[in-house]
């Protein structure tokens, strides 16, 4: 998604413009995560924007609707925000090793209600 928001217009209220610029950015995500991947991946977002034609930069995923609520208290007149996906192999999960501690206050709660099952 390549797109130029104009934020100022005569006939609507600015926090209505605002809203509709999150909901297209958040229809455009649902849109983009709900095709098909291959086992093990995920989609990623390169995202980019320009406030009042500046240079473009890079934002990250998390920062975009941050960028434009930016955008509006700086009275800016246009915001350019480029969604891209991408899909990308997942990382290897981390496997935790278990202490020997661990197994033995384990072993300690099971003997615990074995002796609480034998009062009964």
């Amino acid at each position: 998604m390549k797109k130029t928001y104009q934020l100022i217009d005569e006939t609507k209220n600015l926090d209505r413009i605002v809203e509709s610029i999150k909901n297209d950015v958040r229809k455009y995500i649902k849109r983009e995560k709900r095709k098909t991947l291959q086992d093990e991946h995920i989609w990623m977002f390169d995202c980019k924007s320009a406030i009042n034609d500046e240079e473009i930069k890079e934002i990250k995923f998390t920062d975009i609707t941050n960028v434009i609520d930016e955008a509006v208290d700086n009275n800016a007149k246009t915001i350019y925000i480029e969604l891209i996906s991408k899909e990308v192999k997942r990382a290897p999960k981390k496997v935790v090793e278990k202490i020997e501690d661990e197994t033995e206050v384990e072993s300690e709660v099971e003997s615990e209600t074995e002796d609480s099952s034998e009062v009964e």
